[in-house]
């Protein structure tokens, strides 16, 4: 991609503020193993080569096998690669994606408000969407406007 501004530059308190969400969402109590995973797919639904090969190798440092990177598109039909936790999660995080019929049907939410909502958690699907969905999708926009590097 042809470099257009540093979005950092050209609009700093957004930039901060975009930063600031996205610290947010490591203070969630979900472990970074999870919100790096749900970045992946949620990058790979929006087709960010930028964000897949940032969150591939946050995963990868993590200790993520390569086995798991490269089913997560097929994880339904993979269930013994991935918790009921990182199931219910990337249903959420799809459903909410993609926002079919303009909402995210009950059966997901219910799956996801069962394994997310849990103490020391994260005590919603609602932040679980509005912090690691909301974050990446805003990050992608940012990255098609101009450039943003790698923290």
């Amino acid at each position: 991609m042809q470099e257009r501004f540093q979005y950092s530059k050209a609009y700093p308190e957004a930039y901060k503020a975009m930063l600031a969400l996205s610290q947010a969402v490591e203070k969630t109590g979900l472990t970074p193993q999870l919100i790096d995973l749900v970045n992946y797919r949620v990058s790979q639904l929006n087709s960010c080569a930028f964000c897949l090969d940032m969150h591939s190798k946050d995963l990868r440092a993590r200790g993520e096998t390569e086995q798991r990177l490269y089913m997560i598109s097929a994880w339904r039909e993979a269930p013994h690669l991935y918790s009921d936790r990182e199931r219910a999660a990337l249903a959420w995080a799809e459903a909410v994606t993609r926002l079919e019929d303009g909402r995210v049907s009950d059966e997901v939410y219910e799956i996801a408000r069962q394994e997310l909502a849990r103490p020391n958690w994260c005590n919603s699907p609602w932040r679980l969407s509005l912090s690691m969905v909301g974050t990446v999708l805003m990050w992608r926009s940012a990255r098609q406007l101009g450039t943003i590097s790698r923290r």
